[in-house]
């Protein structure tokens, strides 16, 4: 009878985060040692790792890729990825290390499940290994985090917490999978962008609105605002403009016995013949027909002295 073929061997290394923190932080003269020594089998944790090699020299084992490190490199390794590090004969590496408890953390920091889940997937779909010079953004936010947790001043873990957010955004965008999520990802930029827009025009529209002024505060030249606004909103930025003026004209119109040339001055036309002009462009009627139809009811109460009195 054959005999039976032995799994190879892989440790499961457990860690339990602090009380109240999503971050635990192995740090200090404990991890400058020979890393690897008799030990001939891969391991994974529970916790995101991010490890940061200050010095020495060895391999890392992600999964079946294998790496060289030499020092100022950093690793991040998903949840129950297997992975080892060796130290080369006869040299002491230095590290250290952070837990993350990613999921407790994002689905309490984000306001959505779905860009919790979009978040966390994007950071455990792949282990990471890159020099310091390759990111050093991602670097020295792991740096900080690291230097925060081991001084421990007061408020540290709310400190911690700040940057460790921007740290995970910044792992999940680096993981980006495919073109199509970046071009997914533009729209939405661009339907922020948009929204920016309109949110200016509805608080300022009374003022001097320049097109050039909403490019520049887009990062973007006046031309091509004017083509992605148009092709956006199917009307030009200008258009835009003069329909939210002629709009809140149509509500001051119908609910107040205002003059029309004050209420064209609130909208912020310049002058009444182009008021007039617009307006009827866009509603098919003069400012003055328009408040006389039927239909503008409440303008008609404004002819009435109401009281109020306690109903039977």
């Amino acid at each position: 009878m054959a005999k039976k073929r032995r799994k190879p061997k892989m440790e499961f290394r457990y860690y339990q985060m602090p009380a109240g923190s999503p971050i635990l932080a192995l740090l200090g003269q404990k991890w400058i040692q020979h890393y690897g020594e008799n030990i001939d089998y891969l391991h994974f944790h529970n916790y995101l790792e991010i490890g940061f090699c200050y010095e020495g020299q060895g391999r890392m084992l992600l999964g079946e890729e294998e790496v060289r490190f030499s020092g100022r490199e950093f690793s991040v390794i998903p949840p129950n990825y297997p992975h080892t590090t060796d130290s080369d004969l006869g040299t002491i590496s230095r590290w250290e290390y952070l837990f993350i408890d990613v999921e407790g953390f994002l689905r309490s920091f984000l306001d959505t499940p779905v860009k919790a889940d979009k978040v966390i997937q994007r950071i455990y779909s792949k282990a990471l290994f890159l020099e310091e010079n390759q990111s050093p953004s991602i670097s020295a936010k792991i740096l900080k985090i690291m230097n925060i947790m081991r001084d421990g001043e007061e408020f540290y873990l709310e400190e911690a917490k700040g940057i460790l957010a921007s740290l995970l955004v910044e792992i999940a965008r680096l993981n980006r999978r495919s073109e199509e999520e970046r071009v997914e990802e533009e729209k939405g930029k661009l339907t922020n962008m948009i929204t920016r827009v309109q949110d200016f025009v509805s608080y300022h529209y009374m003022e001097d609105i320049k097109v050039e002024d909403l490019a520049q505060s887009c990062h973007i030249s006046e031309t091509h605002f004017r083509r992605v606004f148009t092709s956006y909103m199917k009307m030009s930025p200008l258009e835009y403009i003069n329909t939210v003026r002629i709009n809140t004209a149509c509500e001051l119109l119908k609910k107040t016995d205002e003059p029309v040339a004050d209420i064209a001055h609130k909208c912020g036309f310049t002058t009444n013949s182009t008021f007039n002009r617009n307006f009827k462009q866009l509603m098919g009627v003069t400012p003055l027909e328009w408040r006389k139809r039927p239909e503008s009811y409440e303008q008609q109460l404004l002819r009435f002295d109401i009281h109020s009195e306690k109903g039977w």
